[in-house]
């Protein structure tokens, strides 16, 4: 197999400019980088603020362009849609739907990776188990706090399965519990021969996890190579050895110091700070609930390799035990009552010891003192009075119906009684006006009619 075929990333002589309105040069952020990331390695990215990490990332996404070099991923074109779904990406911050349930999320973006029904709910479950996020997963996505929204993400980052698994300040925001368990995540992904891309500021996380290394400042790489070659101090020498006594330890630091010319250092070994912080998280996970996140429960089943995944077996085979165990311890208080009340029961069934004569004599006496105060109470005994009967409650009289009322009598209404003021004035109108002829007939008319009266008057006299 070739060298290019065993290269996840490769880049080389990598320029980025990025420029203004008017077309200047406003920053260079890339200046001549070359890039290498093997297949299955763990490839940590170091660099200060504004060192040019994540311009790189975005470039080996596809998200930019470079102004100049070469860059491929798998082969091929950072562009390339069909690589995409060998990647799986958490950015420095995680940004999702607000209004889906943690649940909801896996299954929308699994069903944007073209997973079946069965994958999408069987990987939703393994992984909210293993961020810690099982007992959440009916909450909104905008309910959580910033660490838990940091655990969503690296869930869905993960979803697909992917070959190559880029972290952008993984840890960031999260509890000492959740770093633990990312880095043993990523340390299991490279087991399993994923290809993983790790940009962190915690040093003490990239030193747990990475392989190899590359530091860029000012848009260069100063430093690149193997994490244990960079580190190593071929000058000094470290022992580990048990516990002596002062003599022993005396008798040592003269050797060295004499084959070596300096004093050696002699210290006991302390546990980190890290270490003690997971102990007593371990111990308060198994005592007390929380309304947060909780201790993951290991790498999800389908992200682990076969070796470790035929360890599981094994370490539930010794939580069964140990439960056993404790079934057993808390078993033994039953069986010592039991074998208590045995004894109990043999020691009635002995043989009575002998008792003197004088005490049978009282026994005797009592008893017979119990029979005659039992035959005083049967001749004396009177039976008990019946209960009386209740007395039967009365019917209530029933109520009689009120008369109904007859309606009151309208009042007639009163004649309008007209005031003789207003008489006397409507009759003294009625004489002062004269009556006065009508203006449409002539004198000539009237004369003519007066003298049809009068013909009319003469006739009838003369009958």
């Amino acid at each position: 197999m070739s060298k290019e075929n065993q290269l996840v990333v490769a880049g080389q002589d990598i320029v980025k400019k990025f420029k203004d309105f008017w077309g200047r040069d406003k920053v260079k952020a890339l200046k001549g980088v070359d890039i290498e990331i093997s297949k299955g390695s763990v490839f940590g990215l170091l660099g200060p603020n504004g060192a040019g990490k994540s311009t790189l990332i975005k470039l080996i996404l596809g998200h930019l362009y470079p102004t100049s070099g070469r860059i491929a991923v798998f082969g091929k074109d950072p562009r390339d849609v069909n690589i995409k779904f060998q990647i799986g990406y958490l950015p420095e911050r995680s940004y999702l739907y607000k209004n889906l349930t943690a649940e909801e999320t896996l299954s929308y973006f699994g069903e944007i990776l073209n997973l079946s029904k069965e994958q999408i709910k069987s990987r939703t479950d393994q992984l909210l188990e293993m961020v810690g996020l099982q007992h959440s997963k009916k909450r909104y996505v905008g309910e959580f706090s910033h660490g838990m929204t940091r655990r969503m993400g690296l869930a869905q980052a993960l979803l697909n399965d992917p070959d190559f698994v880029i972290l952008d300040e993984p840890t960031a925001g999260l509890d000492p519990v959740g770093c633990r368990e990312v880095k043993d995540l990523i340390i299991t992904l490279g087991k399993r021969g994923k290809t993983v891309l790790l940009t962190s500021h915690l040093l003490a996380d990239v030193e747990d996890t990475c392989d190899d290394v590359m530091m860029i400042f000012g848009g260069k790489v100063q430093s690149q190579g193997h994490l244990s070659e960079l580190l190593s101090d071929t000058k000094k020498t470290k022992l580990e050895f048990p516990a002596l006594d002062a003599g022993a330890l005396a008798q040592i630091q003269e050797i060295i110091s004499s084959k070596s010319g300096e004093k050696a250092i002699v210290s006991s070994p302390k546990q980190t700070l890290e270490s003690y912080f997971l102990k007593v998280v371990h111990e308060g996970n198994e005592n007390q609930d929380t309304a947060g996140a909780k201790e993951g429960k290991g790498v999800a089943e389908y992200l682990r390799g076969p070796e470790d995944q035929a360890a599981v077996p094994e370490e539930e085979e010794e939580e069964s035990a140990k439960g056993n165990q404790t079934e057993e311890e808390s078993a033994t208080p039953q069986v010592t009552e039991e074998k208590t009340q045995a004894e109990k029961v043999e020691s009635s069934n002995e043989p009575e010891k002998e008792i003197s004569p004088i005490v049978e004599s009282e026994v005797k006496q009592s008893k017979d003192s119990l029979k005659t105060l039992e035959e005083d109470v049967k001749k004396n005994d009177i039976p008990e009075p019946e209960p009386e009967p209740e007395p039967e409650q009365e019917p209530e009289p029933e109520l009689e119906p009120e008369p109904e009322l007859e309606p009151e009598p309208e009042p007639e209404p009163e004649p309008v009684k007209e005031s003789s003021a207003v008489i006397d004035s409507m009759k003294a109108s009625s004489e002062d006006e004269p009556i006065e002829p009508d203006e449409d007939v002539s004198d000539e008319e009237q004369d003519e009619e007066d003298d049809d009266v009068d013909e009319d008057l003469l006739n009838s006299l003369n009958l």
